[in-house]
């Protein structure tokens, strides 16, 4: 053990401790003293404009402070020294990762240096240290204004009450009623134009059905307000011109068909659309009608009347031995009126009435038609359908969107009885660059569920088929011209994934090429029908659009039988 007095004594350390502590205390003083005095001389002379002398008093200290960094790094900028700049910003953003005012910087120097990616980055970077600040917001959105992405623009722009509309304009000068074009629109001259308002009208322009391709513009104007420009392209009457008239009343020619529309009726947005098919082994008649309710966008009513003489043979493939399982032909007549509310870009819902009549003539049960799905006699259904947007993220321009619908129904037949269909829909939507549709990317769920006792028509079909919209692109539903070779059933579920690039756009054409993956699966409680495995589909398609009209002609192969499809469809 130590004597006692010997250095060891804690007693003894006390006064070497408390000297340490104030040198040190001391010296930080100096030090901070130093650097306040600094600071505090930047500060004038950045007030004074003289930013080379900012650069050497900053470059003389030894360790310069955050906020030594941030005069730095303005003097630098303001001498057009933007790597260097970049540099030192980003040096204090290290010292100060909770200051706003770095990130703002850094993305001015990368606006400076046209990395608007990057510029967009930091902004982010700096609101979500402070969302409210109205540098970054009404940075933020003049740059997705720049790259043309209106929407996000405006989810920026608005966070401060802009952008100011002054006037609404179209290209060209629409021929529908201008009262009720105005009515269309959600916003206003001399009001702030809101992305809900912008949302709204896109979805009451798009369902007028007389603007096949439409956009809203946001032109700059020299007192820092916008005008709006609707650029647009409008079905009125048979068509523009005798080649588009000639076009649209005999495009379904190959298939047996002609489709007399007229759009637009007395410059009202009220369109008839008609279809005559004379294919001996699915004759159809179609009529629709549908106009704004009471001149007013917000709302829209349908009547519509369809004939149909079908002959069906219900078998396992549409190429190749495929036994018969069934066989029969259906005349079914329906009359429907519906109702669509419009009254916001978030959510829309619909209901309809429709009164059918059904029968089966010169039927083979075979394995899958048994006698519940041969109910014949008169038919009342109810359908209601709600469709939402779900998620948008205008900066990455990406939507989802999703439905519901429900369709109860009663069959006076012998015995009579009622059914119930449910389906749901979710749908993603992106165009990977930040503008202009070069690519487009979309992937499609849908799945649907009956009870009850459905009749052979309400059952549901995948495979590709010009009166089904639940597409396997390497199932064909007819063969022979008959429906019926692709999987039917009460239950299903189906995803569409594909990707698009534009290849060519005249203003009147565009041609679009992609690959696309559909998987799917159906179900029935009858033995020949439903597809018992997952079903997978692999294959291309080019999509030309003429005149507004979708054309897609597409290869798919099966991956279980091996089968190749080639087909082509009007959308």
């Amino acid at each position: 053990m130590d004597p006692a007095g010997s250095a060891s004594n804690p007693a003894s350390l006390i006064p070497t401790a408390v000297f340490i502590f104030w040198f040190s205390f001391a010296a930080l003083a100096g030090a901070q003293t130093s650097d306040a005095s600094l600071v505090a001389r930047a500060q004038q002379l950045s007030a004074e404009q003289r930013w080379q002398e900012v650069v050497g008093l900053v470059e003389s200290a030894q360790q310069p402070s955050a906020e030594l960094d941030f005069y730095y790094g303005t003097a630098l900028a303001q001498l057009g020294r933007w790597d260097d700049a970049q540099r030192a910003y980003a040096a204090g953003a290290r010292l100060q990762p909770g200051d706003k005012r770095f990130p703002l910087e850094l993305a001015g120097v990368a606006f400076k240096q046209k990395r608007y990616s990057v510029a967009v980055g930091h902004l982010k970077r700096a609101l979500h240290l402070d969302s409210t600040d109205s540098y970054g917001n009404d940075f933020l959105g003049t740059i997705y204004f720049l790259k043309g992405n209106v929407e996000a623009a405006l989810k920026y722009w608005n966070r401060l009450g802009k952008p100011q509309i002054v006037e609404v304009r179209s290209q060209p000068p629409p021929r529908v009623n201008g009262a009720l074009l105005d009515r269309v629109m959600a916003f206003a001259p001399a009001s702030v134009l809101r992305l809900p308002d912008l949302r709204t009208t896109q979805v009451r322009v798009r369902r007028l059905e007389i603007f096949p391709r439409y956009q809203f513009d946001l032109q700059a104007r020299d007192d820092g307000k916008f005008d709006i420009l609707f650029r647009n392209r409008e079905r009125d009457g048979w068509g523009q011109g005798t080649l588009e008239r000639l076009f649209l009343l005999f495009r379904g020619l190959p298939f047996q068909s002609i489709t007399p529309e007229v759009y637009n009726l007395r410059h009202q947005a009220i369109n008839l659309v008609c279809l005559y098919r004379w294919d001996a082994e699915k004759r159809r008649i179609l009529a629709q009608l549908s106009s704004p309710f009471n001149a007013n966008p917000k709302f829209r009513y349908g009547l519509s009347a369809d004939l149909r003489s079908e002959n069906w043979d219900i078998r396992n493939s549409f190429q190749g031995p495929a036994p018969l399982r069934g066989s029969l032909n259906m005349r079914r007549e329906s009359v429907a009126a519906d109702f669509a509310s419009m009254e916001t870009g978030r959510w829309q819902w619909s209901a309809a009435v429709e009164a059918s009549h059904r029968d089966f003539r010169s039927v083979i049960q075979g394995t899958a038609l048994t006698p519940s799905l041969l109910a014949k006699g008169y038919q009342l259904k109810q359908l209601t359908q709600v469709d939402a947007s779900l998620w948008r993220l205008p900066e990455r321009r990406l939507t989802l969107d999703g439905g519901a619908s429900s369709q109860t129904a009663r069959i006076w037949s012998e015995p009579s009885h009622s059914f119930e269909k449910l389906q749901a829909s979710l749908r993603f939507h992106w165009f990977p660059e930040s503008q202009g549709d070069d690519y487009e990317i979309q992937h499609r769920i849908k799945a649907g569920k009956t009870f009850g006792d459905v009749p052979f028509d309400e059952l549901f079909i995948l495979g590709l088929e010009r009166d089904n919209d639940l597409e396997m692109r390497g199932h064909i539903g007819t063969r022979g011209g008959r429906k019926g070779s692709a999987p039917l059933g009460r239950n299903y579920f189906l995803s569409n994934w594909e990707v698009d690039k534009n290849v060519y756009q005249n203003g009147v054409v565009t041609v679009k090429l992609g690959p696309f993956l559909d998987t799917g699966k159906i179900t029935d409680a009858s033995t020949g029908l439903g597809s018992q495995k997952w079903l997978w589909d692999v294959g291309a398609q080019a999509k030309v659009r003429i005149f507004g009209v979708g054309v897609a002609f597409s290869y798919g192969k099966d991956l279980r039988s091996g089968n190749n499809a080639f087909y082509v469809s009007m959308r």
